[in-house]
């Protein structure tokens, strides 16, 4: 009986886990989808600028600035997902073991400091901060920077949305602060079920709402884990309070995005080496956690 409950929950755990990137794609095309309808066919909402020239260049401008961004945040999360941070085909080597260094029982090899091991990927991780459920991977050593890349363009995508997404709060206020636009705002699907709304204005509302939520956790995490790349920490470190192996302002940031830190966030495409090799770091400050 219990080997059969094990093969359930395997199968459901196999089947749910794709759910929160699949729910991801959805959402960020979703978002993009309903921004170009605004932008092609809403504004600018003054009837004597629809058809002007300078129309005409606002739309250019403003699509090629949203779709410049999607590309972004699709390309990196490829590239993320594409390289692995573990350790496998990674020569750790004996001669060089030292302080920091643990033998992982699972993995049954020696891993060298801030390398961990991850009971989702099942393997350890070089510098592993933590394991990412919208990707269904861990953020490591050697895709940092596309974890933190794409972060960026999902928050400054979500802010464009959000923005371009205000009118539609005015409109719905327009009538007034009533409990009818209250609801619409905060509760959308309760207000399509119970057919108080139309199905374009659920859309418009949901999404409207979905872009200032995921604007608010994006922020917070994309904010977090700028913090811990600008002290030279992982997320593990920052839990126990410990700074070792920060270099400084510059740096962390090589460290973390490569010699090209001052580029690489423009495009997933520029090359920028990283400067160590995941295995061995320059200690700075005390190992032990601070008491």
């Amino acid at each position: 009986m219990s080997s059969f409950a094990s093969q359930v929950f395997g199968r459901v755990d196999r089947l749910c886990r794709p759910l929160p990137m699949v729910l991801n794609t959805f959402l960020v095309f979703s978002i993009t989808g309903e921004v170009s309808y605004l932008v092609l066919l809403e504004a600018p909402l003054q009837p004597d600028q629809k058809k002007t020239v300078w129309s005409a260049w606002w739309k250019a401008v403003h699509l090629l600035a949203q779709y410049f961004m999607l590309g972004n945040i699709c390309w990196n999360a490829a590239l993320f997902l594409r390289t692995s941070p573990s350790i496998k085909g990674v020569f750790l080597g004996g001669e060089g073991m030292g302080q920091g260094w643990r033998y992982c029982y699972t993995c049954e090899t020696h891993t060298p400091p801030r390398c961990s091991h991850c009971y989702d990927c099942k393997v350890c991780v070089l510098r592993r901060d933590h394991h990412c459920v919208f990707f269904g991977q861990c953020v490591g050593f050697r895709n940092y920077r596309y974890f933190l890349s794409c972060l960026f363009f999902m928050w400054s995508g979500l802010l464009y949305a959000t923005l371009m997404n205000a009118e539609v709060f005015i409109v719905i206020l327009k009538e007034g602060v009533t409990m009818h636009s209250v609801l619409l705002m905060l509760i959308p699907w309760i207000m399509l079920v119970s057919g108080q709304v139309t199905a374009r204005a659920f859309a418009f509302a949901f999404i409207a709402d979905t872009c200032v939520v995921g604007f608010l956790l994006v922020s917070a995490f994309f904010f977090f884990h700028l913090a811990l790349m600008l002290r030279g920490q992982t997320t593990r470190e920052w839990y126990s309070t410990r700074r070792p192996y920060s270099l400084g302002l510059l740096g962390n940031l090589r460290h973390t995005l490569g010699l090209r830190w001052y580029l690489c966030w423009l495009c997933p495409l520029i090359p920028s080496p990283l400067p160590g090799d995941g295995i061995s770091f320059q200690v700075t400050g005390p190992l032990e956690p601070a008491r």
